[in-house]
């Protein structure tokens, strides 16, 4: 069985919706600046690497908080099923161009706890770094 699949357009902006309603709703941001899985890899490739490469001088908190409020469903990949936390919610892969050139990998869950507005959602932010593998347009099956 296969750890992705690809949801309807709509699925992605109902999602990206919930997306901006908890980030404007003061949701906790969970950020992986230092992950295990970045000690055999390039450090260019690391969370932490690419937020302070990117954005210098700039708290990595407001920085993904303005930045996950701009992607858009061109920049959805695919949905990736947790392998490791199969209980939690279903993950998404975006893709953005920084700097014309800049592909950034981008892995989240939004976690809404209570639709009410009572309680703390939270957004985790698993990864944030420059690409491993260079974009294809196949990998964005909304980007015409």
């Amino acid at each position: 069985m296969e750890n992705y699949r690809i949801e309807s357009e709509e699925e992605i902006s109902a999602y990206l919706g919930k997306l901006k309603y908890a980030l404007n709703a003061g949701a906790k941001l969970v950020f992986q600046a230092i992950r295990k899985v970045n000690e055999n890899r390039e450090e260019k490739f690391s969370n932490q690497y690419t937020v302070a490469h990117l954005f210098p001088d700039e708290d990595p908190q407001v920085v993904l908080r303005r930045e996950l409020l701009t992607l858009t469903t061109k920049d959805y990949m695919r949905t990736v099923k947790d392998v490791r936390f199969p209980n939690k919610s279903e993950m998404r892969e975006f893709g953005k161009i920084y700097n014309g050139k800049d592909e950034i990998y981008i892995k989240i869950r939004v976690e809404l706890l209570d639709l009410s507005g009572f309680g703390q959602h939270t957004t985790f932010v698993m990864s944030f770094h420059y690409a491993v593998k260079p974009f294809s347009q196949e990998m964005f099956p909304y980007r015409k």
